[in-house]
């Protein structure tokens, strides 16, 4: 996995081969980056289903005051934990665990930006929509990335939606009525 923009750009990254674990596409990275600006000073996301942690990466290399990485597999949370290590990356906090207890856990805080990644075809992308707005900052972004359009209903507002072969993704904000 190679970082692609801020103070790690060019960064290559192992990370270990486990079923369902696959980077967003750089392609993809840059228009959520595009999207979201180039500059997340003192935003604290939220990278969800880390896997590779190729979008937390991008967040912190892009000056993100904080990073939370939620990952249950041990073996991949190991990688991470060596990647930050490697990147010298502050800011970055793994928790090793399930992403929906994560979210219902009152002292998670609050978070200024979301990546929602999780495993294709397993439904939690949906769920961890669900668990989110208790979650989330005034103003937060969501980024959902899955293998089909979602459609995510109220209090759900789509901001921007691409898609990049099989890579559906969208950034969602809470709508006005919510």
């Amino acid at each position: 996995m190679r970082i692609i923009g801020g103070a790690w750009r060019s960064r290559h990254l192992p990370f270990p081969a486990e079923r369902g674990l696959r980077p967003t596409p750089d392609r993809v990275r840059e228009t959520l980056f595009n999207w979201l600006g180039q500059d997340l000073s003192g935003r604290r996301c939220l990278d969800l289903f880390a896997g590779s942690g190729a979008l937390g990466f991008e967040a912190l290399s892009r000056g993100a005051a904080e990073v939370v990485l939620v990952e249950h597999s041990r073996a991949v949370a190991a990688a991470l934990r060596e990647n930050a290590g490697r990147l010298g990356a502050h800011g970055c906090r793994l928790v090793v665990g399930d992403a929906l207890h994560f979210l219902r856990d009152a002292g998670a805080g609050r978070f200024d930006l979301v990546f929602v990644d999780p495993p294709y075809d397993s439904g939690l992308a949906v769920a961890a929509l669900a668990c989110l707005p208790a979650r989330l900052a005034p103003g937060a972004l969501v980024y959902v990335e899955s293998d089909g359009p979602i459609e995510p209903g109220p209090p759900w507002r789509v901001r921007r939606h691409a898609r990049a072969g099989g890579v559906h993704y969208r950034l969602l904000e809470i709508g006005e009525e919510a």
